[in-house]
């Protein structure tokens, strides 16, 4: 979607800004990978998968992670790791200090090639050669290490990709800038990856579609909390630099996160923080209130019109409604389990979610009035978390859907096979 007058002339001003000082160069200085370590109290890791149609907005996003690095001192690692579709062909890795990229590395200077040579952001080797590297390079003597997933996300969804027939996060076209074979990484792979890196503080998504229970049940073993929205995010993602001292805070970080976030957005995108400690609870709780769908419903779908629901999958510009994916979890439990159940199920909902913004619409890639009005969102209905919900194999993509959901964990933490759907 397009960038707001606002946005777009803050980012005018701080390009102006960086060109008044010395020229930073923001490709590969080659060379071969510093002997020691720069130990921080916190290292954060920006992963920008950018070599896609957001390859644009990623020199953006830069420019204001760069700005936003002044704000926070040499004690605290900030580091990205870019692919996109400007300068080298070959991925970097840096530091963001003071306004400026230092230390940049190329992949291959680090050692690391991809089995297929295009060296794509979403390739399981490349991400987990970058992490290591970033991690061990960089330490952080607190054991406080975040990182945020830059790039386009789409919950659990099911697409080719590079190791397993699955789709979640990072899509990357290779070595052509007009291929079609974008591939994605799947969440069981990145979960994988993260559970041989330092324990993380946080996982912060600014792509599309990450708190969904799939994802966050996946993710419960290898950070602290997530933090991203269960819709859709306008293409100008979050605003860093605002929010990159708050990735380094103390306390309720995620707060300032959230709050400059929802607020650069001007209250149009939906978000929410998990801890991720209460996954297990969470998933007892929605295996007792499925039991009680199963008891209204039988072996009947549910029928899910009026039900907030955070993506439509059809490009097509007609609604179809048998397209709409991604339910709102506590509206679909409000409308199909029992009362108890669903209130069981709220409590313990909110010993997760610590921080929640609601929105009555989201700024998406699609026209509201076209692709998300067949709802109102509530204060009551909006629960910030979504859920797959199998629907008759006649409507839509859910016929591959209702058999790709069985790949997840969830799908039997969660009592779905159960329910026999």
């Amino acid at each position: 979607m397009r960038k707001s007058f606002f946005y777009v002339a803050v980012m005018v001003m701080m390009v102006l800004t960086a060109a008044c000082s010395k020229n930073d160069d923001l490709t590969p200085t080659g060379g071969q990978e510093q002997s020691g370590s720069v130990v921080g109290e916190k290292t954060v890791l920006v992963y920008m998968a950018g070599r896609n149609n957001l390859s644009d907005t990623l020199k953006m996003d830069l420019e204001e992670i760069k700005y936003g690095s002044r704000a926070i001192d040499d004690r605290y690692n900030l580091l990205v790791f870019v692919r996109d579709y400007d300068g080298a062909e070959k991925p970097w890795v840096a530091r963001i200090r003071n306004g400026r990229v230092t230390d940049s590395l190329s992949i291959s200077d680090l050692g690391i090639q991809s089995s297929d040579g295009q060296n794509r952001a979403s390739d399981p080797v490349v991400m987990e050669g970058v992490m290591k590297y970033a991690f061990s390079h960089y330490p952080a003597s607190k054991g406080e290490y975040g990182l945020v997933l830059w790039g386009h996300g789409s919950g659990w969804l099911m697409k080719k990709e590079v190791k397993k027939p699955t789709r979640a996060y990072g899509v990357d076209y290779g070595n052509y800038r007009y291929s079609k074979d974008g591939r994605w990484i799947n969440t069981p792979v990145l979960a994988d990856i993260l559970k041989r890196m330092p324990h993380l503080k946080y996982i912060m998504g600014d792509c599309c579609n990450l708190m969904c229970l799939e994802n966050l049940y996946e993710l419960r073993d290898v950070c602290d909390y997530i933090i991203g929205s269960p819709a859709e995010i306008p293409e100008q993602g979050a605003p860093y630099h605002q929010i990159v001292p708050d990735m380094f805070a103390d306390g309720q970080f995620y707060k300032g996160i959230v709050d400059k976030y929802y607020e650069s957005i001007g209250g149009c995108l939906p978000l929410t923080v998990i801890r991720t400690s209460e996954m297990e609870s969470l998933a007892q709780a929605t295996r007792q209130a499925m039991q009680s769908v199963k008891e209204n419903l039988g072996n009947s779908y549910a029928d899910l019109t009026g039900l907030i629901h955070y993506y439509y999958t059809n490009y097509n510009y007609t609604f179809q409604p048998e397209y709409n994916i991604f339910y709102d979890a506590g509206d679909f439990f409000r409308a199909y389990a029992s009362q108890d159940a669903y209130q069981q199920w709220a409590q313990t909902l909110d010993q997760a979610v610590v921080e929640c913004r609601k929105a009555t619409f989201w700024n998406t890639d699609k026209l509201w009035r076209y692709f998300y009005s067949d709802f109102t969102p509530t204060e009551e209905k909006m629960h910030g978390v979504s859920m797959f919900i199998p629907q008759s194999p006649t409507r839509g993509d859910y016929a591959q859907y209702n058999e790709d959901i069985k790949q997840t964990e969830w799908y039997k933490a969660s009592g779905m096979e159960e329910i026999g759907w």
